[in-house]
């Protein structure tokens, strides 16, 4: 419908004075623009919110099946020590050193030999299953002879196989160690340990392991904790993040993932999105005591019932001595020597306190407020246990 404006109207906008209409549209866009820059500012602060407390990546608590670590284990030969390596009594040195020269030519007499500037060693190193042939490793070798130091030796080539006897890289090069050691006739100075070293990049990976990544069509996550309550949170999460329902739990600790339809040989997004979902993880009440070094450790979730506790400490020492008893002078007796014992005991005489700790931190305090140290605290937590009161596992390491 067509609606022409009065005649006042259009003299109005004539004369040239403003309409009322025409004019909104431009004062929407200048609040509109005034408005960007603080919802730009509001997304910002809230996408830079920290994640919620306790919250921890999956990739921080669980691993994926089939991508781990594989060992490789070698024996070698570090030539090159100044007098530190293996002596007589290392036959298997020698033998070595036999062996090694009869390859390559050289006849050598066994009982001539004096492997002091040699060591027999273990080389052992990690390998990734992404490891392909060109990669380099680093390797650890180890004395197992009586060398006293391996500094300034290098190790010879020598193969590293895996459990099935398959050589997968070889080793060689110069040792880095963290330490050092000197000594002379009456004395010795020694940093750190000096039979053990590294060499950085020192593994070239000659044959990859049989696996093939992107191939599969299914995914195992494996809980480093058994928990069922964790488990379940970690399959919803993935649900929610992917969109379907792709996981689902076999036990406690081990999750089976169904690789959707777009990730199928294209697994590394899938994976990248995966280990940085966040959860909250829960676990069962443990208390772990360590008495080796008097270390208790309560978890969050630790509870007591109410109960009166009243914890001393007996003392007794005991002191041995000899009193001499001496003769007057020109008397017929003789000096005798008479043992003296001195036991003394003290009791602390402490009160008995009720404590409540349906907190951890009324657990704390009220421990605390009975002056228990952590040794009276490892007594008290095995009673509270005994009692039935304390609410927990108690884990003794």
């Amino acid at each position: 419908m067509n609606i022409r404006p009065h005649h006042h109207s259009a003299r109005t906008a004539r004369s040239g004075h403003t309409a009322a209409m025409p004019v909104q549209a431009p004062r929407i866009r200048q609040v509109a623009l005034l408005l960007l820059p603080l919802l730009a500012l509001v997304l910002t602060c809230l996408l830079a919110l920290p994640p919620r407390a306790g919250a921890v990546r999956i990739k921080d608590i669980a691993s994926f099946g089939g991508m781990r670590d594989n060992q490789l284990v070698g024996y070698g030969l570090v030539v090159g020590l100044s007098g530190t390596g293996d002596g007589r009594t290392s036959t298997f040195t020698i033998s070595s050193m036999a062996n090694m020269l009869d390859k390559m030519g050289v006849s050598v007499d066994r009982d001539a030999l004096r492997p002091k500037n040699v060591a027999a060693v273990m080389v052992t190193a990690k390998m990734p299953s992404s490891a392909q042939p060109g990669s380099r490793l680093d390797a650890t070798i180890s004395s197992i002879g009586d060398a006293s130091s391996l500094l300034g030796g290098v190790l010879l080539l020598t193969p590293l196989k895996g459990i099935d006897g398959k050589v997968y890289g070889l080793a060689q090069g110069p040792l880095a160690l963290g330490g050092f050691s000197a000594e002379g006739e009456a004395a010795r100075a020694q940093k750190n340990i000096t039979t053990v070293g590294r060499i950085p990049n020192g593994v070239s990976v000659e044959r990859g392991i049989p696996f093939q990544f992107n191939s599969q069509d299914a995914l195992s996550l494996h809980m480093n904790n058994a928990d069922f309550s964790t488990t379940q949170q970690v399959v919803n999460r993935l649900n929610e993040t992917i969109g379907g329902d792709f996981a689902y739990a076999t036990d406690a600790s081990t999750i089976r993932l169904r690789v959707p339809p777009e990730y199928q040989n294209n697994l590394v997004p899938l994976m990248a999105s995966i280990e940085n979902v966040q959860i909250t993880p829960d676990s069962r009440a443990r208390v772990v005591v360590d008495e080796k070094t008097g270390t208790v450790v309560v978890g969050r979730d630790v509870r007591i019932s109410q109960v009166a506790i009243a914890h001393g400490a007996l003392q007794i020492v005991v002191q041995e001595g000899m009193q001499v008893s001496q003769p007057g002078a020109f008397s017929p007796g003789q000096t005798v020597a008479a043992p003296a014992t001195d036991i003394a005991a003290q009791e602390e005489n402490r009160r008995l306190v009720l404590v409540e700790g349906a907190t951890l931190q009324e657990l704390t305090d009220g421990l605390n407020s009975i002056g228990a140290t952590p040794r009276d605290l490892i007594s008290i937590l095995r009673a509270l246990k005994a009692a039935g009161s304390l609410h927990a596992e108690l884990e003794v390491i």
